[in-house]
């Protein structure tokens, strides 16, 4: 009899979840305490909820607003690729380039390509989990990479996430340019896209009103480290939007460059990555979805844009470990049906 009443209750909320609307199931885990931040939900390229819950400030109960801004994490891959793709339409660089060619790497890297970076075939060895240090930037994990002694792999073989190969992107774009990467991004992403909100975060930066980020037991978990190209970035919603309808009606990139970011590489075993240039990809039924999620200290990011149907899901959260964000994903997706 437990199993009947168990098997109901299952099917019960499974229903629930249903025919719940986007409102009903943000504010049941906002109630639940497992999220507190900012949501942006289009369906058919319309804007169906744009809204902020909690604090940006616990400890001070300072209110949050649509305008503050988030630490991203990953979220902040995407910009990287679009800037890379930026220096290929200029003829500055091409995705088949030896990053060698550009920076000062170890030997064991040097048929590493800027492609293979971007789609974390490179076989880079990942910094992220092994330095841990407040503080830390890019030519520390640039030095860290010198004292290694090979590839995880042969480039082209598999895939394997590498913040590390971001991290030399980013030192690329420095490269050819000319600019710092928060620079080059500022003239060429943000104010065209008049993303007022969004910055790259540098030591003597300064972001009025910015998210604070805590854990799950309310306790300050703040952004800490100065690394940038697989991070760095703080925005909004509203800004990461921007970028969605940027990308959709080629405002930044060609139509042929924009389809490029979510074209996968072919892998040694013959299958294909799942991994374009800063998005994850799925395809299936005709329909390709790219997204990325971002974690570090107390923040979670989350983009997930559909591509044919014009729906896209911004979450952005400063109480990190609180938030399921692929729970949240999977019960959002169901209210847009």
């Amino acid at each position: 009899m437990k199993c009947f009443y168990l098997i109901f209750s299952i099917l019960l909320m499974g229903c629930q979840t249903t025919n719940q609307t986007p409102n009903e199931v943000i504010n049941h885990y906002f109630r639940n305490g497992k999220f507190n931040g900012s949501i942006l939900i289009t369906q058919n390229d319309h804007v169906i909820m744009d809204t902020v819950f909690g604090y940006r400030d616990l400890h001070q109960k300072a209110v949050l607003q649509k305008e503050t801004p988030f630490y991203i994490a990953s979220l902040s891959k995407p910009f990287t690729a679009i800037a890379i793709s930026l220096l290929v339409e200029k003829g500055l660089l091409s995705f088949d380039d030896y990053a060698v060619k550009f920076i000062d790497l170890p030997a064991y890297a040097h048929h590493v390509t800027i492609k293979q970076l971007l789609n974390h075939t490179s076989g880079i060895k990942d910094y992220e989990n092994i330095l841990i240090k407040k503080g830390l930037t890019n030519n520390e994990v640039i030095h860290w990479l010198q004292s290694q002694s090979r590839l995880d792999f042969k480039s082209g073989k598999k895939f394997q996430y590498s913040n590390s190969g971001y991290i030399i992107l980013s030192l690329i774009i420095e490269k050819v340019s000319g600019m710092s990467y928060a620079q080059f991004l500022k003239e060429n992403i943000f104010d065209p896209l008049q993303m007022h909100h969004t910055t790259v975060y540098e030591s003597n930066t300064i972001i009025p009103d910015k998210a604070i980020g805590y854990n799950s037991n309310k306790q300050v978990d703040d952004y800490s480290i100065l690394t940038t190209g697989d991070g760095g970035i703080y925005a909004t919603a509203e800004d990461l939007y921007k970028l969605d309808r940027a990308l959709r009606t080629n405002q930044l990139l060609s139509e042929e460059s924009a389809q490029l970011l979510y074209q996968t590489p072919i892998l040694e075993a013959g299958t294909h990555s799942e991994y374009g240039s800063g998005w994850f990809i799925e395809k299936s039924d005709g329909t390709m979805i790219a997204q990325h999620t971002g974690g570090l200290a107390g923040f979670r990011s989350l983009f997930w844009r559909d591509l044919k149907n014009g729906n896209t899901i911004i979450a952005l959260t400063n109480q990190g470990d609180a938030f399921p964000v692929f729970d949240f994903l999977n019960d959002i997706k169901k209210t847009l049906k």
